[in-house]
């Protein structure tokens, strides 16, 4: 398809970003570092919360319908006209790279959907790969080890790239250690070992500030406006990336003081955001979306979670609205949060989608909180309001497309 639209992705340099978890935050961390080297950037996080075109940003910023709309019209003709037998991330990758071609971007920051060499975004050829993390998700496709996994996601890496290693699980290491063995020409950044970060309470009292050090320099008091203590890893992989990028020559030096100001206004939508005031009818409260789709996820984010729990005076328990897919692990997912909590399960509009009666099936059996069904997204924040009475809390995780659509339940714009 590529091959057939002119090579649209021939003249991109930057990053190809893959992992199980972190690999959003980590690109917008990156984007927000890239634009402070002076570079536009071309960004493509997948999968999407509300709309599409959330997969093909200008400097961070979603491209319009209509800019969508072309670039796709674009990709569509190709394969119609030459019959080719495409995935759905692979319309999604050629359209970000047709875009990317029309606006005259060369420096991209790409996110692989699923595993690494199979991943439609590692043809763009993009010489710089990040690992932001391995665990047990999409074992069907990736294999059930954290060894499997590894080599699944580190086969992105080609002879001659740049690696920058987040920090793995001994297991996870020696998987991709056993893949990079077999490349050649590499250079290997790893966290612990080449990347070391520190993380301090900023004087203000709301985020942190980060120290990191990479071969190629110091960066001292970067903000992370993000919250949760994973979210200092993921800068750090982050700005170590965009470092190995300046050392290619792909990008200059970031400036200082605008790559505090940059990484300070970073947002990641669906990822830990409250909502406050939330308001869905008659009701008025607090939302918090958190996008964690495996039980790694929901532990890592969980502390934050329960901090957000006591933050102010609730009427009662925050109440839980979750969906996932059907090979998710609902146990393991939901075991890191009180058992106690009121639960309301549903289902989204994804084909993938698990129904709400196999998720009850698959609780813990030692569940204390009232648990309700509802067959779809706005009817479950409607009960889950219910429950948390006037004020109240609730946090709905379990799947992104859950995330996309509570947005769009609360009337929030695409971001």
């Amino acid at each position: 398809m590529l091959e057939m639209l002119g090579r649209p992705e021939r003249s991109l340099r930057g990053m190809l970003v893959v992992g199980t978890n972190g690999k959003g935050s980590t690109c917008a961390f990156a984007v927000a570092a890239v634009t402070a080297a002076g570079a536009r950037v071309g960004s493509m996080p997948s999968p999407h919360l509300q709309e599409p075109r959330e997969r093909i940003r200008i400097d961070g910023v979603p491209v319009t319908r209509a800019e969508y709309a072309e670039a796709f019209a674009e990709v569509w003709h190709a394969i119609e006209l030459h019959g080719l037998p495409v995935l759905a991330q692979g319309i999604h990758a050629a359209t970000a790279a047709v875009h990317f071609r029309r606006a005259g971007v060369d420096v991209a920051v790409a996110e692989a959907s699923i595993g690494g060499s199979r991943a439609a975004a590692a043809e763009l050829g993009l010489d710089v790969k990040v690992v932001t993390g391995v665990g047990l998700d999409h074992t069907r496709l990736l294999g059930d080890s954290l060894h499997q996994i590894a080599r699944a996601k580190i086969a992105a890496a080609q002879n001659g790239d740049h690696v920058v290693l987040g920090r793995l699980a001994p297991e996870a290491a020696a998987g991709a250690e056993q893949v990079l063995r077999d490349r050649s020409g590499l250079t290997v950044w790893r966290m612990d070992h080449e990347i070391r970060y520190t993380a301090r309470p900023s004087a203000s009292g709301t985020g942190a500030l980060v120290d990191v050090t990479t071969p190629r320099t110091v960066h001292r008091g970067l903000p992370c406006p993000l919250s949760g203590a994973h979210q200092h890893h993921n800068l750090a992989t982050a700005v170590a990336a965009v470092d190995a990028m300046a050392e290619r020559g792909h990008i200059r030096e970031p400036d200082g003081e605008l790559l505090r100001a940059r990484l300070a206004a970073t947002r990641w939508p669906g990822r830990l955001e409250l909502i406050d005031p939330a308001r869905l009818d008659h009701w008025t409260g607090r939302v918090l979306l958190e996008g964690a789709t495996n039980p790694q996820g929901v532990a890592t984010v969980a502390p934050e979670i329960l901090r957000q729990a006591r933050a102010g005076d609730l009427p009662g328990p925050p109440v839980l609205v979750f969906a996932a897919m059907h090979d998710k692990d609902v146990s393991g997912m939901l075991a890191p949060l009180p058992s106690h909590w009121p639960l309301v399960l549903t289902r989204t509009g994804s084909h993938q989608a698990a129904d709400p009666a196999a998720l009850h099936h698959q609780l813990a059996p030692g569940r204390q909180g009232p648990c309700l069904t509802t067959d779809d997204t706005p009817a479950a924040l409607r009960r889950a309001a219910e429950h948390a009475g006037p004020g109240g809390l609730v946090v709905v995780l379990g799947s992104l497309r859950l995330v996309g659509e509570t947005r769009t339940a609360l009337g929030l714009h695409p971001a």
